[in-house]
């Protein structure tokens, strides 16, 4: 579609206009799409202002001097709280009303689904629609006691007076009282009468009516900061905090409006991840509970190390319980737990999650304890020996100072070698060019091996025990029982292990600081001891690099909408030139939501930016990898990634992948697949990602920008032998930067035309003599298989009967007459047709039910049709009295030759073996009674392949049994009872698959047989009523396709030996079928070698091929600016659950090749996104 696609259509556009200004109020509904009565309005406005009519009760009797100013709060706050739980029985009690008398409404589908029919001012309808009342009765009571507080309080802090002594100005007062009081409105009627759709949304459902309380949340912390100031010490801090809040507390409502305060559940969330991570020291966890323990743990941590007496005590206990909090718990307390059911069991647990987990064994256990113990050793030491003296440029301190800068630059060095770009921008010369083959890869990739090796002995050994020693060193520790030590030193002694690379990066800064200001009279030195100047500069870095990332996100998008042709709206040059007027705004935007760590929201994906309200770094609530799109092609992902996660444990522990945090986001390339990869925890020698796979149907959008993709990781690893030496990446600017290339164990996918092989006549001309081979072979494979069960001939006469099916009367099965050959048409065929019947369709409506159900086959009553004139003939062991549903089936059939009803029973004459151990080769008696003419097995004793047929027994070992004479084989071979058997046999699947005809078949009638979809005719009827023959005869005529298809392609087959390896193959490596099939997802989940399916594209009329092969094959591996990915799930957040813009071609979803758009919404979590495959947390061992 082309650019200019609206953003939002009519009917969408005319719902968010009624939205919008019902979000701004608080959920009065003003603009309703129809004509309401004034007294609706009216209402409305009369609820809205009572909060303010009750606090200026209270106001006007403090201002007179009747009461003091906390009596006016408590009367205020009273007045509402009796208000609202009037009006909240008001509503139960219309509930009721309405419950009690109902009246049946026929629904009017065109009109809007909101209307409603209003009869009085006070009607039931009336007062259901303007206050709809709390889901639990509990809320009901808490939140009118909320209302009445809020109320109370909200009179306390606009007091006229109170506002004078905070500005000493008339006016200024007044435009507080007026509007803080507005403000307050909007929060009362938000809570207790009508909750409005929020534009900041973080759940798309408000199970506890959460949603309620946002608005006099934020109302409480503004009033909690004046009561401070009220009963506080006199500060100068709070008052001016206190008179910078009053004025920010007129524009709460428009901060509502923009989204930009955060709900309570993704505020509560994003606080404990922020303290978590920059108060604490620690990691983001994957899930709600997770981040909540952890976050106790680590708080309890830090204010346990505020009462330990003795510095040496500190400092064991900080740096034994930094490390500790930094391993996997979660990991390691399921392997103690699975190690304690198995001691207790006695054995094994069978329960053993099968997901990817980290084997927490004895190697781990003493790897950590010997880590842990030397840690202690090493602070304890240097902090009792040298502890003691202050920094200079020869003190201990200083010199630790120094191997951390080495190491610093040593592991940046090491890192950015490993990548294909250098800072993203120039391509590095010691990457492997041209890299296509594994083996090429590996060859080449051995020099970067080793340095990865390096650099991760230095990571996870080296660095730590460096830092410790500077921090054990430092003078500030001495400081017992201060709050900024035990918060700071906490923070650092766990953040070496949990986040060693950005902890390395904060100490030297902090330590250069250190080495150029000596002046003890600084404020940096005066008033900051080592552990909060570590604090301050890991939170600097941190909105730093955020700052860098959305600024390069916002100049992306002004770019690109004007330079990519399909971007570009009629709009596009106001919205850049706005852009470029209001610079300094927007650089403030970028800036605000760099502080708040929240994504910048591009509106609709336009150069329209807003700040999006913060939220936990995984962008979105629900449990990682607990929903997914799931289809058929999902099982590609789900064989891959267990692969795909050992590669990535190598290549994030090597650092190939560059600085890879908790938000860092991957997206990895190989044919049709996309990995979409979110980094969710990290700590000491773990991370947890989270892996989805897209979609493989490729819509246009999603084609276009894979092909951005294509382009851009070719460029990086293909293109590159004749380049120049630090050829710069011609993407640069990309939101995608190629890292590396990973060996994946994956299946490839290869996709032919077969014209030229399947509609060869040659080809064709040869089928049917492999396909009896291919069946002779299938055939003795299966009843040797099945003769593996017995033991001897004694023990098979005896286990005949459950052995093979066989018919329970006394050795006789019913047979069906034989055909003429000139007969194509059966009377009993007449019982399938029916009035509903189409006399142009292929198969009656009866066999296609039988068809569908071969389990019920021949369950259905035989009909004897008397022909009138004629003699009826019944057989013993039919009823003489025939049942309801045989009577339905009596018809007079006119017009037809007689039938001799008697002929149709046959006993199979007993077949005698020349061969005692025959029997267990013996074809089940069941599949002896194929209804074909004598002629037609005469011919195919001439056409039967005798010396394939004693090649295949020759190849039998009987290993099983345990006496067998030496000529075993040879006798097997001359028995003609048992050739006569498989002849019949092979007949069978013969007259069910191609008919009587000697004919060479059609390419159709080739494809229809392959997928089992063959026109209805007596001998498949037959066939299919044996359905273990049928998957046999079915499973050969695969193989045989396969075979046509391989000696087409690789030459003729030059004698039996090569046929038989063969068809080996094809049944120990191969799965040959269709890719409908649920055994293919089976075959692809067990990992065959190799999967074959034939396909057909009626719009081309071609006949295709595909072939997948599991290999070890190179995965493209880029990073993705993590801020653009948030920024544009942000927008995807508030499109779908705010604007309800759910078109799917809709504007915000069209192809963006730079912004990979459509690829981004895709990887989102469902229901907003759609990937057909999300992954658990998976645990990787980064050691």
């Amino acid at each position: 579609m082309g650019p200019d696609v609206p953003l939002l259509n009519d009917y969408k556009q005319e719902f968010f206009l009624k939205r919008f200004p019902q979000t701004v109020l608080g959920g009065p509904r003003f603009k309703l799409g129809y004509c309401a009565p004034p007294y609706i309005y009216v209402n409305q406005i009369i609820l809205f202002l009572t909060p303010w009519v009750l606090g200026g009760v209270g106001t006007l009797l403090y201002q007179l001097g009747i009461m003091k100013d906390y009596y006016t709060a408590a009367l205020s706050g009273g007045l509402m709280f009796v208000t609202a739980l009037i009006l909240q029985m008001t509503n139960l009690y219309a509930k009721q009303k309405t419950v009690r008398v109902e009246r049946m409404q026929i629904q009017n589908t065109l009109t809007d689904e909101d209307e409603f029919e209003f009869s009085s001012c006070v009607g039931s309808e009336t007062v259901k629609f303007i206050i709809p009342g709390k889901k639990y009765i509990i809320n009901t009571v808490f939140h009118s006691l909320l209302a009445g507080v809020l109320c109370g309080l909200g009179t306390w802090y606009l007091l006229p007076n109170r506002i004078t002594l905070l500005y000493s100005n008339i006016g200024g007062t007044v435009m507080i009282f007026v509007f803080g009081w507005v403000t307050i409105c909007i929060g009362e009627y938000s809570l207790i009468i009508n909750t409005a759709t929020e534009t900041a949304t973080f759940q798309a459902l408000d199970t506890y009516e959460i949603t309620a309380l946002m608005r006099p949340f934020y109302i409480f912390v503004f009033i909690a900061v004046d009561l401070a100031h009220r009963f506080a010490v006199n500060t100068a801090i709070l008052e001016q905090t206190n008179q910078i809040l009053h004025i920010i507390f007129l524009f709460l409502p428009f901060l509502w409006a923009m989204g930009i305060l955060p709900p309570l559940d993704a505020l509560f969330l994003w606080g404990m991840e922020q303290l978590l991570e920059f108060g604490l020291g620690g990691s983001p966890m994957s899930s709600n509970t997770k981040l909540l323990v952890m976050f106790l743990i680590s708080a309890g941590t830090a204010i346990a190390s505020y009462f330990i007496p003795s510095t040496l005590g500190v400092i064991l206990f900080m740096t034994g319980f930094g490390f500790i909090l930094s391993l996997n718990l979660s990991e390691i307390g399921f392997a103690f737990k699975h190690t304690m059911i198995s001691h207790l069991a006695s054995s094994k647990s069978k329960n053993m999650h099968r997901g990817l987990r980290i084997q927490f064994g004895w190697r781990e256990f003493i790897f950590y304890l010997t880590v842990l113990t030397f840690a202690l050793i090493e602070a304890s030491l240097l902090h009792q020996f040298a502890g003691f003296s202050s920094f200079s440029k020869a003190s201990p301190q200083a010199i630790a100072s120094y191997i951390l800068i080495i190491l610093l630059i040593i592991m940046w060095l090491l890192r950015e070698i490993q990548r294909v770009y250098l800072f993203g921008v120039f391509r590095n010369p010691f990457y492997p060019k041209d890299v296509r083959t594994v083996t090429v890869f590996m060859e080449k990739q051995r020099r970067l091996m080793k340095v990865g090796v390096v650099r991760r002995i230095l990571l996870t050994l080296v660095s730590p025990f460096a830092m410790i020693a500077f921090l054990s060193l430092d003078r500030s520790l001495q400081n017992l029982h201060s709050v900024s030590v035990c918060i700071g030193f906490t923070r650092i002694f766990r953040m070496v292990w949990q986040n060693t690379e950005n902890a390395l990066l904060d100490i030297v800064v902090v330590s250069i600081a250190q080495m150029l200001v000596f002046n003890p009279d600084l404020w940096w030195n005066r008033s900051l001891d080592t552990g909060i100047r570590l604090l301050l500069v890991g939170i600097l870095r941190d909105r730093l690099l955020q700052f860098v990332s959305k600024l390069q996100f916002a100049i992306a998008i002004l770019l690109t909408s004007w330079t990519e042709k399909k971007q570009r709206r009629k709009s596009t040059a106001t919205l850049i030139t706005l852009n470029v007027v209001f610079l300094p705004i927007l650089l403030t935007f970028v800036a605000i939501s760099a502080l708040l760590s929240s994504p910048l929201l591009p509106l609709f994906t336009l150069p329209v930016f807003l700040i999006g309200f913060p939220r936990p770094i995984r962008s979105w609530p629900g449990p990682v990898g607990a929903t997914a799109c799931v289809c058929s092609d999902t099982v590609y992902y789900q064989q891959m990634v267990p692969s795909l996660a050992v590669a990535l444990q190598s290549a994030l522990a090597a650092g190939s992948l560059g600085l890879s945090l908790p938000g860092s986001h991957y997206l990895c390339r190989f044919q049709d697949r996309l990995m979409w990869i979110l980094v969710l925890e990290k700590g000491f020698t773990y991370c947890g990602v989270n892996i989805k796979g897209l979609e493989l149907q490729e819509t246009s959008c999603h084609a276009a920008e894979a092909h951005r993709v294509d382009e851009i990781f070719e460029m990086a690893f293909e293109h590159q032998q004749h380049a120049k030496i630090l050829s710069p990446n011609h993407h640069f600017g990309h939101i995608l930067t190629p890292c590396t290339v990973l060996p994946v164990r994956l299946y490839s996918d290869a996709r032919s035309v077969l014209s030229g092989i399947i509609d060869s006549h040659e080809n064709l001309k040869h089928l049917k003599d492999d396909f009896i081979k291919v069946l002779v072979w299938m055939l003795v494979q299966y009843c040797y298989k099945k003769s593996k069960t017995l033991e001897s001939p004694g023990n098979a006469d005896k286990s005949k009967g459950g052995s093979f099916p066989e018919n329970p009367h006394s050795g006789a099965v019913e047979r069906s007459r034989p055909l003429r050959e000139e007969d194509s048409f059966s009377v009993d065929t007449i019982e399938d047709w029916t009035d509903d019947s189409d006399i142009f369709d292929l198969e009656p409506s009866g066999r296609l039910k039988d068809r569908k159900e071969p389990g019920q086959l021949g369950t259905t009553p035989k009909v004897h049709l008397p022909i009138p004139g004629s003699v009826e003939t019944r057989s013993q062991d039919v009823p003489q009295e025939m049942s309801p549903e045989d009577k339905l089936y009596r018809a007079v059939v006119l017009g037809l030759p007689a039938v001799d009803k008697g002929k149709q029973q046959e006993v199979l004459p007993q077949v005698e073996f020349s061969c005692c151990y025959s029997e267990l080769l013996s074809i089940p008696e069941e599949w002896r009674t194929a209804p074909v003419p004598t002629s037609k097995v005469n011919e195919m004793r001439q056409r039967f392949p005798e010396e394939w047929y004693h090649f295949t027994l020759s190849q039998l070992d009987f290993f099983h049994l345990k006496e067998k004479p030496s000529n075993l084989l040879e006798d097997l071979m001359k028995d003609k009872a048992l050739k006569d058997l498989y002849i019949h046999g092979v007949l069978s699947c013969c007259f069910g698959l191609f008919g009587l005809d000697n004919t060479v078949p059609a390419p159709s009638h080739v494809f229809r047989a392959y997928t089992g979809g063959i026109p209805w005719s007596v001998g498949l009827d037959w066939l299919t009523g044996k359905p273990e023959l049928f998957q046999l005869a079915l499973k050969a005529f695969r193989y045989t396709f396969k075979l046509m298809v391989d000696k087409a392609s690789l030459g003729p087959v030059e004698n039996f030996k090569e046929l038989a390896n063969y068809l080996e193959e094809y049944e120990n490596d191969w799965y040959i079928g269709l890719v409908s099939d649920l055994e293919w997802q089976q075959a692809v989940l067990q990992e065959k070698p190799y999967l074959f399916s034939l396909g057909h594209d009626p719009n081309m009329g071609i006949y295709t091929g595909r072939v997948l092969t599991l290999q070890e094959l190179l995965v493209q591996v880029g990073k993705l600016n993590d801020e653009a990915v948030r920024g544009q799930w942000a927008n995807l957040s508030w499109e779908l659950l705010y604007a309800t813009n759910d078109d799917e071609e809709r504007y915000s979803i069209q192809a963006h090749p730079v912004l990979l758009r459509n690829l981004t919404v895709q990887a989102a979590d469902p229901p907003l996104g759609y990937p057909i495959y999300s992954s658990e947390l998976l645990h990787l061992p980064l050691f």
